[in-house]
């Protein structure tokens, strides 16, 4: 039985990660400070602090835990959020990063995996974006989430294993439908259940990379679990396929009857579109992606459309 902090696990791939590493006989604990997540997703089992990762008093509280690994899933994660609040998305994102690594090193943690994001390529809509490719990010959501990796690369010289994983898209059941400003598939699934309507801010040829949330919280395992050489690393967790803003449209209103969609004005710093290639992580985590988008997709509208009638 291993002892872990998965930070954010109020939220969607927090408690989904959670719930996976508690049913596997684990000891897990969290810190999440309910802005987006809600406490009623927290897992059974799980120890639960609420607070700002980004607070040396409710880091403080961990003093009495000692920890295998250190998942940092927490943070703000919109990057339309970022631009509205600069302040509060730096916080979540990096200096709550920055402390939880000090936390690991002052306390012999020896691995940190952290929820990194494709946000930080910027764009690259003609190519498939590899670990090396350029990075310009266009928000500062994606500035905080590069320069958290930065900060790992050089803690990592502390003797604490550090895996960014750069996540694309992650949907699936759990996903918040009420938070309308982070997630894409989620948000227009919202708009369709609740409205019949579904607004869509930018082009419907934009395009992401989705994965299916259950692929995910895999990855985070993996990094911990497959033994590597590397004290320092980045992978991309992606389908490596594009699926564009109009294909998830026509998906959802096939399955929504009655449902129009409608195309306005983008938002501040949103990527037109970006994939990812995913052979470092096939190789180096012995990850496979196992949930198209469209199973995905299915599995999601069910999900929703049953909990929409039993309410």
């Amino acid at each position: 039985m291993a002892s872990y902090l998965v930070t954010g696990a109020a939220g969607f791939i927090g408690s989904v990660l959670a719930a996976r590493l508690i049913k596997e006989g684990n000891k897990v604990v969290t810190i999440d400070n309910l802005s987006t997540g809600k406490e009623s997703n927290v897992p059974a089992g799980c120890v639960f602090i609420r607070g700002n990762t980004y607070d040396t008093d409710v880091i403080a509280q961990l003093e009495k835990y000692s920890f295998d690994a250190v998942f940092h899933i927490a943070g703000q994660s919109s990057g339309e959020v970022s631009f509205e609040n600069p302040e509060y998305d730096l916080k979540t994102n990096t200096l709550a990063t920055l402390l939880l690594l000090d936390y690991c090193k002052k306390h012999g943690v020896k691995k940190f995996v952290y929820a990194s994001s494709m946000a930080t390529y910027g764009d690259h809509p003609e190519e498939l974006v590899s670990e090396t490719s350029e990075q310009i990010p266009k928000s500062f959501y994606a500035v905080g989430k590069l320069a958290s990796e930065n900060y790992m690369r050089i803690y990592s010289g502390f003797g604490i294993q550090c895996t960014a994983l750069r996540f694309f898209n992650v949907f699936g059941i759990g996903q918040n439908l009420d938070n309308l400003k982070q997630g894409m598939a989620s948000i227009y699934l919202a708009m369709a259940v609740n409205d019949r309507h579904i607004f869509v801010k930018g082009s419907k040829d934009r395009f992401r990379d989705f994965v299916y949330v259950d692929d995910v919280v895999q990855a985070c395992i993996n990094a911990v679990d497959v033994p590597r050489d590397e004290m320092f690393d980045v992978f991309n967790i992606s389908n490596k396929r594009k699926i564009t803003v109009e294909y998830i449209n026509e998906m959802i209103c096939r399955r929504i009857e009655g449902t129009t969609v409608e195309y306005g004005q983008g938002t501040p710093g949103d990527q037109f579109g970006i994939y990812g290639e995913n052979q470092k992580a096939k190789e180096k985590l012995k990850w496979n992606p196992q949930i198209d988008f469209e199973t995905g997709m299915n599995r999601f509208i069910d999900f929703v459309l049953s909990d929409a009638n039993r309410h």
